[in-house]
């Protein structure tokens, strides 16, 4: 049992106040998932440039001197913004693979969260409102956004089995549910060049959507594909550049709830994580349909 939010932003009015919406639906979740706690925020894009989010184990000593370790690396110029266990390199776009492989290189205990041009994650164990507190989630605005809460059943509670998973370029997952046949799918991918991190079966089901991504698919195409591929019990929510979107599995016990005004589309595993935002007493509210993909983009 674990807790989904999701919001996607349609009134720019909205974007400053997007990570405090989000972490109070995140916080709302707490019950679901105490073990661990995650979210994804998708900025505005600035021109040229992209976002690398790494996590250390040990920050103290990895992030002071990393900017100027990849900066010489690349030969460009490259910012560096800590929070807390987690940090965001900003440097030009057309080096963002370049500055992976030199943070890595340099701080071989570093974790890529995600990297993008929009997208950035943070996420760690311990309880949701710890985790928000701790990254200052309620102060960053942005255009949509993930989260999630934890609770493991399937491998250890560790940050790098927290959601949400990034397996490719501002792409993200979150994941409430079990797959029975990830280990399989897991061998395919990385026969395809796939690389992975964890053992967690969602790392799995994020990689299947960017794997199609890049051969090409649209995100509903990619998302329809899940319903084919993957087995098990499942509800998903994908983050992209541009939006996301959502699939439950053809039996669709996993709990949904999604509300949509002129302001906003929201995502929730209960309705209470929709109860405070902005005019969720005029929205349309329903329950996500088994086996049918919803997705918005811009």
């Amino acid at each position: 049992m674990c807790g989904i939010v999701g919001l996607f932003l349609k009134d720019a009015s909205l974007e400053p106040r997007l990570g405090a919406l989000l972490t109070d639906m995140l916080v709302t979740m707490t019950d679901r998932g105490p073990d661990s706690a995650g979210i994804a925020i998708y900025g505005r894009p600035e021109t040229d440039r992209a976002r690398l989010t790494l996590q250390s184990a040990n920050p103290e000593a990895d992030f002071p001197g990393l900017a100027d370790a990849v900066s010489r690396a690349l030969g460009c110029e490259v910012s560096l913004r800590v929070k807390d266990t987690h940090a965001l390199l900003e440097l030009p776009a057309d080096r963002l693979d370049a500055a992976r492989e030199a943070a890595l290189a340099a701080r071989p205990g570093l974790k890529a969260m995600s990297a993008g041009e929009r997208i950035e994650i943070y996420k760690e164990v311990g309880l949701p409102r710890d985790v928000a507190r701790r990254f200052s989630l309620a102060d960053m605005g942005g255009t949509h956004g993930i989260g999630h809460t934890r609770m493991a059943t399937e491998s250890a509670v560790t940050t790098m089995g927290a959601h949400p998973f990034s397996t490719g370029p501002d792409q993200c997952l979150v994941h409430n549910g079990s797959l029975s046949n990830h280990n399989s799918v897991r061998r395919e991918l990385r026969r395809k060049g796939m690389a992975f991190e964890t053992e967690n079966d969602t790392e799995v089901a994020a990689a299947f959507i960017s794997e199609r991504m890049q051969a090409g698919e649209s995100l509903g195409d990619a998302l329809e594909a899940t319903l084919k591929e993957l087995d098990g019990f499942f509800t998903f929510v994908v983050g992209s550049r541009d939006g996301f979107g959502v699939v439950r599995d053809p039996i669709a016990c996993k709990p949904a709830v999604m509300a949509e005004t002129e302001r906003y589309v929201a995502f929730g595993s209960e309705y209470r994580a929709l109860a405070t935002l902005p005019g969720i007493e005029a929205a349309r509210v329903w329950e996500p349909e088994p086996a049918t993909v919803y997705f918005w983009e811009r």
